[in-house]
C-alpha cells in the first residue's frame, strides 16, 4: 500500500523535479556542479596562462635535446615508404595522430589516421604490408594500443612510436623511438594531457616536415595540394587566371594600327592590350589603349595608317606560364600596370593577365606577404631563394 506524501515532502520532491529538469540536456539528466573560484596564490588568469605555455616551452626544449638516431631512421622510414603512413593513437594522443596524418599528406607524403578501437573492429583490413605506422602513446601501455602491436609488426613495413620512453611495450615494439621523455603535466593537477601531447604534436611536425624538405616538396606542390581557401588563392598558377588567346586581341606587327584597331575586337569584357607578334608568332611588343589615348593628344591621327611596329610599346614585360599568381600581382604593382601577357616557353603568347581578373581572387596585402615569405632560404628547405624550376617574369625586349 502506497503511503501518501504530506505538502511538506510534496513540495520537496517539486523543488527536485524542477531542479533535474532545469538541467536536463538532450533527455540526459546532469547534476549542476557549483563553480568554486579558487585564487589562493593571488595569481591572476593572465599570470597562470603565461605559467602554462612557459612550462610547455620548456618542455619543447627538452624535447628538442632528446633526438637521436632513431629520428634520423624515422625519416628514412616515411621516405622509403611506397604506400601509406597510418597513424594511430587513442584519447588525446590519438588526435594528435590525426592531426599528424593531415600534416603529412599536405606536404607530399601520403596519411590516414586508424583509430586503435575501430581497428580491432575491421578497419585493420586497411592495413597494406607495405604501410608504415607512427603509433602515439604517452605511456606506451595504451591497452588499445599494445593489443595491435604484434599484428602491425607482422603486417606492416615498420612501427615508428612516439612515446616517453623506448623501454616500454610501445617502444620494445617500434622500429623507431621517437622519445618525449617523461614531463609533469602542465595540469594542475597534473592530469590532463598538456605538456605531452604539445611534445608529441611538435615532434609530429618535425617529423612530417624533415621529410617534405628531403622529399623537394615545392611551394608549387603545396598549392596543388591546398586549392581552397585563401592559402589556396594565394598559390594559384597565372593559367588559372588569366584570358585565354582565344579571348585576347592579338595581331601581327606587320599590320597598320588601323587595321588592327578594327579586326581585333572581341565580344565580352576587353583587355586594355593588344598584344602583337612577330612572323613567328612569337611576341615582339603590346599597344595599349594608353598609348593609342596620348598619341592622339599629342598629333595628328595620321598615325593611324602607319605599321604599328613603330608604335607599339617593344619592351614589354611578360609572365612564363605556370608561375605563381602573387608573382605576378608583385610585379604588376611594381611596374604599374594593368596587364601582363602570358607566353610559352617559345615566347609564344597564350593569354593575358587583366588586374580586374586578379582583384576578384584575391587581395593584393595577402599576395605580397606570400610573395616575400616564398624568397626566404628557408621556405620549404631551399637554399636558393630563386629557384630555376619556377616559371619567371622576365621583361623582353624586341628590337626592330
Amino acid at each position: 500500500m502506497r503511503r501518501r506524501l504530506d505538502s511538506c515532502q510534496t513540495q520537496t520532491w517539486k523543488r527536485i523535479a524542477s531542479t533535474i529538469i532545469s538541467t536536463n540536456h538532450g533527455g540526459l539528466a546532469v547534476s549542476s556542479i557549483p563553480v568554486q573560484r579558487t585564487n589562493a596564490s593571488g595569481r591572476t588568469a593572465i599570470s597562470r596562462g603565461r605559467e602554462i605555455i612557459r612550462a610547455e616551452q620548456d618542455v619543447l626544449g627538452k624535447v628538442a635535446e632528446f633526438l637521436d638516431d632513431d629520428f634520423e631512421q624515422a625519416v628514412e622510414l616515411l621516405l622509403s615508404c611506397s604506400s601509406r603512413v597510418l597513424t594511430c593513437g587513442m584519447g588525446k594522443a590519438g588526435i594528435v595522430g590525426q592531426k599528424l596524418a593531415a600534416s603529412l599528406s599536405s606536404t607530399g607524403t601520403p596519411a590516414q589516421f586508424m583509430h586503435p578501437g575501430e581497428a580491432v573492429h575491421g578497419d585493420l583490413g586497411c592495413i597494406r604490408a607495405d604501410d608504415i605506422v607512427v603509433v602515439l602513446s604517452y605511456s606506451g601501455e595504451t591497452e588499445e594500443v599494445t593489443r595491435l602491436l604484434p599484428y602491425l609488426a607482422e603486417s606492416t613495413a615498420g612501427i615508428i612510436a612516439i612515446t616517453a620512453s623506448e623501454s616500454s611495450t610501445l617502444g620494445n615494439a617500434a622500429n623507431a623511438v621517437l622519445k618525449i621523455g617523461r614531463h609533469t603535466e602542465a595540469c594542475r593537477l597534473n592530469l590532463a594531457p598538456s605538456s605531452s601531447t604539445t611534445a608529441m604534436m611538435a615532434l609530429g611536425d618535425a617529423l612530417a616536415l624533415v621529410v617534405s624538405e628531403q622529399r623537394g616538396f615545392t611551394n608549387n606542390d603545396f598549392g596543388t595540394f591546398h586549392p581552397g581557401g585563401s592559402l589556396g588563392r594565394r598559390l594559384m598558377r597565372v593559367e588559372e587566371i588569366m584570358r585565354p588567346i582565344d579571348q585576347c586581341r592579338i595581331a601581327g606587327e606587320h599590320l597598320a594600327v588601323r587595321e588592327v584597331l578594327v579586326h581585333v575586337s572581341r565580344p565580352g569584357r576587353r583587355t586594355g592590350a593588344i598584344i602583337l607578334t612577330d612572323h613567328l608568332g612569337c611576341i615582339s611588343g603590346v599597344f595599349t589603349d594608353s598609348d593609342l589615348a596620348r598619341r592622339l593628344e599629342r598629333e595628328p591621327p595620321d598615325f593611324l595608317g602607319e605599321s604599328i611596329a613603330n608604335v607599339m610599346t617593344r619592351s614589354v614585360r611578360v609572365v612564363e606560364k605556370g608561375c605563381l599568381l602573387s608573382e605576378v600581382v608583385e610585379e604588376l604593382v611594381e611596374a604599374k600596370i594593368s596587364e601582363l601577357p602570358v607566353i610559352d616557353q617559345q615566347r609564344r603568347p597564350i593569354g593575358i593577365v587583366d588586374v580586374t581578373d586578379v582583384v576578384q581572387v584575391m587581395d593584393r596585402n595577402s599576395i605580397t606577404k606570400h610573395s616575400a615569405a616564398r624568397t626566404s632560404p628557408q621556405n620549404f628547405g631551399s637554399t636558393d631563394p630563386v629557384s630555376h624550376e619556377v616559371p619567371r617574369i622576365i621583361p623582353i625586349n624586341s628590337r626592330r
